[in-house]
């Protein structure tokens, strides 16, 4: 089953029929801005009282000799920060997702870039960071460092972000799910779904598909739990962000195996758009963690002591 807006999940629980056209989508996007910037602003508090990062210059108000910067707490620009990478990677996921539906665009455009539905994440982590990188610059902060703090953070939101997904039955379900592979002790709804009521409005016949959201959410909970735990590494900076790379890498490589997308002509290569950013990902960031593996800087010193 799936809810699309919240007056379903109210339903669904108290019985009781509001008015409530809340895309829960929409919600859980908000939810995973919040939470995932909580921990961003604590990472950057933490590496600011260790002497890592230092304060961020803020344009001001411009004076007789030009504009005016005054430093604050890196802590303090996340609520900024995340709101413009929020902005890019919605554009960014909706441009992606564009180019991998070309013949559909082409036949209504409208449709697809005011569709409820039809993100894809890679574009909408590109944009976001490239967007990201811009205001970091801007403020005079190390770009390296700020990514390293970032990368728990990222891959928390990714993970809240596909509970709306699963919520709200998007359509980034996967393919008709195989009954005779399902082991005997997981319950048949973490193996199948038939998402009624789903928000695209698709009728999928039973069994159901994969719900790959959920294996997603999962992944990715795990994920941040292991960044989170190598937070206070000793490499170089930039080495935490290699290693989120390699990891959402690997994550959606292994759930594009059970989703449903188009494959695309790469020329010698013949797979979806997700699977060749998906290696990208990992062989850019295979090769970060190798550079980055140096262990003995004063900063890594004060990350490992903080």
């Amino acid at each position: 089953m799936a809810y699309p807006y919240l007056g379903d999940i109210v339903r669904a629980l108290t019985g009781a029929d509001l008015p409530l056209p809340i895309p829960v989508f929409g919600l859980s996007v908000v939810a995973a801005m919040f939470v995932a910037g909580a921990f961003l602003r604590r990472e950057l508090a933490r590496l600011h009282a260790a002497g890592i990062l230092g304060f961020a210059q803020v344009r001001g108000r411009k004076g007789h000799g030009g504009p005016a910067y005054h430093a604050v707490d890196p802590a303090h620009i996340v609520s900024d920060l995340t709101l413009v990478t929020l902005l890019a990677g919605i554009v960014g996921a909706r441009v992606f997702h564009i180019l991998e539906h070309t013949d559909q665009f082409l036949a209504d455009p409208a449709a697809m870039i005011f569709t409820r539905s039809g993100l894809s994440i890679f574009g909408g982590l590109i944009f976001g960071t490239v967007a990201g990188l811009v205001c970091v610059r801007r403020w005079k902060l190390p770009a390296l460092t700020v990514l390293d703090a970032a990368a728990p953070a990222l891959m928390l939101g990714y993970a809240l972000g596909r509970i709306g997904c699963q919520l709200s039955g998007d359509g980034d379900w996967g393919i008709a799910a195989d009954m005779a592979l399902k082991p005997d002790w997981l319950p048949a709804w973490l193996w199948a779904q038939t998402y009624d009521n789903n928000i695209v409005g698709v009728v999928i016949a039973a069994p159901g598909v994969y719900p790959t959201p959920l294996y997603e959410a999962a992944m990715c909970m795990a994920g941040f739990g292991l960044l989170w735990a190598l937070r206070r590494h000793g490499f170089q900076a930039g080495w935490l962000f290699a290693v989120y790379l390699v990891c959402a890498g690997i994550e959606r490589l292994l759930i594009e195996q059970i989703r449903h997308n188009p494959v695309l002509d790469f020329g010698v290569f013949h797979c979806t758009q997700a699977e060749a950013v998906a290696v990208l990902l990992i062989v850019g960031g295979a090769a970060g963690v190798a550079l980055l593996s140096r262990r003995g800087t004063a900063a890594a010193r004060r990350r490992q002591a903080s």
